[in-house]
């Protein structure tokens, strides 16, 4: 998958690209980027609504691309040392959404197929499936 990045792109056009691949999955925008494994303060959390270019610190169009394969951690690498742009991965459980700081070697499909197995095993235990 290749997500197209310009300064003119809003980060929930970016968000939604991401989430069709990996619907157990989401990525925030942060402004500032955190050490690996560590998780990154709710008030540097980027509006959704806001410009690709306002949030960046490095102005270089260009596609960037996913791939299941990748480690959480080579993406949110990527996105930081190519596009300046701070992101955390996050991981559905149940109602909340979980940062990927424990498990961000952990590629990219393994998050979300964990997710997707704890939605079932909820719903197989509650009878709805």
């Amino acid at each position: 998958m290749e997500i197209h990045i310009n300064d003119n792109r809003i980060i929930h056009e970016l968000q939604d690209e991401f989430n069709k691949l990996f619907p157990f999955l989401k990525i925030e925008f942060f402004s500032r980027s955190h050490k690996e494994g560590e998780a990154t303060a709710k008030k540097l959390l980027r509006n959704k609504n806001k410009k690709i270019g306002e949030c960046r610190t490095i102005s270089k169009n260009g596609d960037i691309i996913i791939s299941e394969k990748q480690k959480v951690s080579e993406l949110e690498s990527l996105f930081q040392s190519v596009y300046g742009l701070s992101v955390q991965v996050f991981r559905k459980s149940g109602k909340v959404w979980l940062e990927t700081t424990s498990t961000d070697n952990w590629t990219l499909a393994k998050q979300n197929n964990e997710a997707k197995e704890l939605v079932a095993f909820k719903l197989k235990d509650r009878n709805l499936i």
